[in-house]
């Protein structure tokens, strides 16, 4: 069967599928694939013929570069057929408190009955409405429709729908009851919570490997609680290469599921303990040798230090354990089951071959040379598994110390849009994604050229045949060892810019996910965790959906030199939006002592990031700078003619402190005066991203247990403390 061309329609059906492009907007509108978009002037651009056929072929439609009009027709009828050739649907979500009607299909004139069984055991009938559809034929067959209603009092959880047919065939459905709004514990006194983000690895100690880890970690949490902090937002700990080189992006990892054992602090580990002395003298060696020799300051090298504490923890892993530590451990790795597995199975394969690039027989999870390959390295994916142990057992003493000194929140952990294309997600599970497409950003004022940030992305109709699986246990990890998640890009749940292969940033679409799907998922994660959630909802947003958001307690994010009105003026104080996380400046721009002096402007210029003249942008960027101390000296909060550097960045944070806003957070770079971005965004090898250690206002290394002692980290703290208490 195919579609019926619509009235009017004279193209040849063996033309080029481009020949119709109201035809092939419209099959991409029915598969939530936007037809254009607006830019950053206002302007409405339309998505060529070539980006949208890929786009579609990569969502699983009978299309391609090749495709003829009569190919479209064709994939229309699939796409109006699909829900017909199935009797439920894979996944159904509603909000606890309502109802929600559920398609049933069945041959035409059957009976039909829906059940549900709860995941905590006991079991009901879903009523039948009185909805009549007409059949469809499908295949010579008709096909009836008959609706069921799922009842508003079931409980929060992952249940199942069970459809029995006339004949005695049975299938069946996820049924998930989520949240209508998220109510977390730290919120429901209604007063204001402040804290610090930091780039954990930047921060480092006298002790640490050459990058901070956990124990750094646990002792900024102890430093910030401190100072009477509620929390620390930190960079994605997600899991990296285990061979060199390691990416050094926080935001590209291998997975999302499991984190990097490069944050692990060998001395902490309990088994360091009851090495022999000629053993603890190796490890302290491999420290030095993480270290290297050059000055404090300097760029950190995570090749080197990753060889190293590799070495060092391979170590500790031969020594004995005792017997509860060892029952820890398989009870981690029973837990962890098929999917830590499959993770420490590919990290084993990647250590063999020295490349992410594995071999065509070992590109998939189930293949037979796999297969083989549990068997061969079984001792290394033992010590694999357990490096996700011990590293994930410091992170969660984080966690703990951070709490049990008085933080309502503790760490506020951040989660990556994607995964890197030859990581360990897309080996174990090629088909949860949509292949020739990355992600990124269509071009904008900050990034003229948009973004390729050469992530795979997830597949809208795989996730939902898989119930939202690898949504969920990925957040389930990332809440393991946190009160709060910030979710980088929170739009990626509604919408994410698909990029072509071969194309630039700038050919990419819009592809639509199922939104209250996607977000009932992280709120039901979110509540059973009893974790806070914030999403980084910057750029162009539609307003309904940070009204959506909000509705469903999931706080935004209000960076200061984004919060613009109309005129363009700094937003006033007043103004801001109560359920938001707000800061000064964000990881995607340089520290606000740089951003004062407009090294932003600078270093996309020497790199040939600009697509404006550089004279206009630095104009720009001082009628930016003029209107931001007018705002603060009408609010009062400069008085001098001259203010110093310190003085302005102090006076920014005292604004943001008489916002209404629920979180307040100010960068650990602000707090003691550093200049050097931390990541610039349109540049790969072109600038040290991810790899600058925190330092002063002069480069020089300030270490985690130099803090309490630092004049304007302490000073920075204090504003902080007084504006929001």
């Amino acid at each position: 069967m195919t579609a019926t061309p619509e009235e009017g329609d004279t193209v040849d059906a063996s033309a080029p599928a481009v020949s119709d492009m109201d035809l092939l907007r419209r099959l991409a509108d029915a598969n939530g694939v936007a037809t254009g978009t607006w830019d950053w002037y206002g302007t409405w651009r339309e998505a060529s013929g070539p980006s949208l056929l890929a786009v579609l072929k990569a969502l699983g439609l009978p299309v391609g570069p090749d495709a003829t009009v009569e190919d479209l027709r064709r994939a229309m009828t699939a796409t109006e057929e699909a829900p017909w050739r199935r009797p439920v649907p894979p996944c159904t979500v509603v909000r606890q408190g309502s109802t929600r009607e559920v398609p049933v299909h069945v041959p035409d004139g059957s009976w039909v009955t829906v059940s549900y069984v709860l995941e905590g055991g006991g079991r009901g009938d879903l009523r039948q409405l009185d909805h009549w559809v007409p059949p469809h034929t499908i295949d010579g067959q008709a096909v009836g429709r008959a609706t069921f209603e799922v009842p508003a009092d079931l409980p929060l959880g992952w249940h199942r729908l069970l459809v029995t047919i006339q004949g005695g065939a049975v299938h069946s459905g996820t049924l998930v009851v989520v949240p209508d709004r998220l109510e977390a514990p730290a919120l429901q006194e209604g007063r204001r919570h402040w804290g610090i983000a930091a780039q954990a690895y930047s921060v480092r100690s006298r002790g640490s490997w050459g990058i901070g880890d956990a124990a750094d970690l646990t002792d900024l949490l102890a430093v910030c609680a401190d100072r009477g902090a509620d929390f620390l937002l930190v960079n994605p700990m997600h899991a990296s290469s285990p061979v060199a080189p390691v990416e050094p992006s926080p935001y590209l990892p291998v997975t999302r599921r499991w984190v990097n054992p490069i944050y692990v602090r060998p001395e902490a580990i309990p088994e360091f303990a009851a090495l022999p002395d000629a053993l603890r003298t190796k490890v302290e060696e491999l420290r030095l040798a993480a270290m290297g020799v050059d000055a404090g300051g300097s760029l950190i090298d995570r090749d080197r230090v990753w060889e190293a504490k590799r070495k060092a923890l391979e170590v500790i892993h031969s020594v004995p354990r005792s017997y509860h530590r060892e029952a820890s451990l398989r009870d981690f790795v029973r837990r962890g089951g098929e999917d830590l597995a499959n993770f420490s199975l590919w990290c084993a394969l990647v250590e063999r071959k020295g490349d992410l690039r594995l071999d065509p027989d070992e590109v998939c999870a189930g293949g037979a040379k796999v297969d083989q390959a549990r068997i061969e390295l079984a001792d290394r994916i033992d010590f694999w598994s357990w490096c996700q142990w011990v590293t994930q057992e410091q992170l969660q003493q984080a966690q703990t110390v951070g709490t049990r000194l008085g933080m309502d929140i503790g760490v506020m952990a951040d989660l990556a849009v994607g995964v890197h294309p030859m990581g360990s997600e897309t080996w174990s599970e090629p088909g949860m994604f949509a292949h020739g497409m990355t992600v990124g950003a269509p071009p904008d004022m900050y990034s003229q050229q948009g973004q390729d940030w050469s992530q795979p992305p997830w597949s809208p109709r795989a996730l939902e045949e898989s119930a939202y699986r690898p949504l969920r246990e990925m957040l389930h990890a990332v809440l393991a060892h946190a009160g709060a998640v910030r979710i980088d890009h929170i739009l990626g749940l509604f919408r994410l810019w698909w990029i072509p292969a071969g194309t630039g940033a700038d050919q990419g679409v819009y592809v639509h996910f199922d939104h209250e799907a996607m977000v009932g998922v992280l709120l039901l994660e979110a509540q059973r965790a009893g974790a806070v959630v914030i999403g980084e909802d910057l750029g162009t947003v539609e307003p309904w959906v940070r009204d959506y958001l909000s509705s469903r307690g999931i706080l935004g994010t209000s960076v200061l030199w984004f919060e613009k009105e109309p005129s363009g003026w700094p937003l006033r104080a007043e103004q801001y939006r109560r359920d938001v996380l707000a800061t000064v400046n964000t990881h995607d721009l340089p520290p606000t002592a740089g951003y004062l002096e407009g090294v932003q402007t600078t270093l996309r210029h020497r790199l040939g990031l600009l697509v404006e003249d550089v004279e206009s942008v630095r104009a720009a960027d001082r009628v930016e700078m003029e209107q931001m101390m007018a705002r603060l000296r009408e609010y009062g909060l400069l008085t001098t003619p001259d203010p110093s550097t310190q003085e302005v960045v102090e006076a920014l944070h005292r604004y943001i402190t008489r916002t209404p806003s629920r979180l307040v957070a100010a960068s650990l770079v602000d707090a003691v005066g550093d200049r050097r971005p931390q990541n610039l965004p349109g540049t790969n090898r072109e600038y040290p991203n991810w790899c600058v250690p925190l330092c002063d206002p002069e480069g020089s290394e300030i270490h985690v247990e130099d803090l309490p002692g630092d004049g304007r980290f302490v000073s920075l703290l204090d504003i902080m403390d007084e504006g929001v208490r």
